[in-house]
């Protein structure tokens, strides 16, 4: 039941990215508060349930890696989470300063390097969370269905934000690589299995990444992004997962 349920949400995933484009009344300014309750939504699980997952790992990982190189980082998972937030940031900063240099030549897109290296990042991001949807450990099919949810409308906020950024190039290329990409991490999950040390990596730089993404969209002043919704969603989420 579990593989079935994984590859109804993951055909889910896919279409989100094939057809967020023609999500009309996401309008881009104002931002809107679809955007910002989807925002809420994605951080509330974060906060409530990966990181809290997280913090079970690190109780489990207690003496099984000092003996290898990765030793470091037997009490310290969450500076997973941190590096992961820290290279989504190194990311959108190189992608602002491209637009800025362009922008003052007067280009409407981002250099192809520029373009293939951001999509590339999100195209392995994608691929986490594909694999994290079959091989991730839930309780129940609920919570599995919390977590389509949840990353279901971060992915129509990202889409959002790098349709925004790359305009025809992502369009052309980019939301067909990111559909390929979650559809390939969960293929690999339903024929491999890693280390559960590595599953705990994943979702730590998943949850590094989820954060910035959204503060990312959610906090620059042009967005004109609403505070009340993104309230709305994180507070609703919130009730629904401590419910679980």
């Amino acid at each position: 039941m579990t593989f079935w349920l994984s590859f109804i949400f993951i055909i889910g995933f896919v279409l989100i990215h094939i057809f967020s484009k023609n999500m009309k009344f996401l309008k881009a300014v104002p931002r809107s508060r679809l955007l910002s309750i989807a925002g809420g939504i994605s951080v509330a699980y974060v906060f409530l349930h990966l990181l809290p997952e997280l913090g079970e790992f690190q109780r489990e990982l207690q003496g099984e890696l000092e003996t290898s190189r990765w030793g470091f980082l037997e009490s310290h998972i969450y500076l997973v989470a941190m590096v992961g937030l820290a290279l989504f940031y190194g990311l959108e900063q190189m992608v602002m300063s491209s637009r800025r240099r362009k922008r003052k030549g007067m280009e409407q897109s981002s250099p192809a390097g520029v373009f293939w290296v951001h999509i590339g990042s999100f195209t392995l991001y994608n691929a986490m969370i594909g694999y994290l949807l079959i091989r991730g450990e839930y309780e129940s099919l609920w919570a599995m269905t919390f977590f389509f949810i949840a990353m279901g409308l971060h992915f129509i906020t990202n889409d959002k934000g790098l349709r925004a950024t790359h305009k025809t190039d992502y369009d052309k290329y980019g939301r067909w690589l990111l559909a390929v990409a979650i559809f390939a991490g969960w293929a690999l999950g339903a024929v491999t299995h890693i280390e559960q040390v590595f599953v705990s990596f994943l979702i730590a730089l998943l949850a590094g990444g989820i954060v910035l993404n959204v503060m990312k969209e959610e906090l620059p002043e042009e967005r004109e992004s609403s505070f009340p919704a993104f309230c709305l969603g994180l507070a609703g989420y919130s009730i629904l997962l401590l419910l679980l």
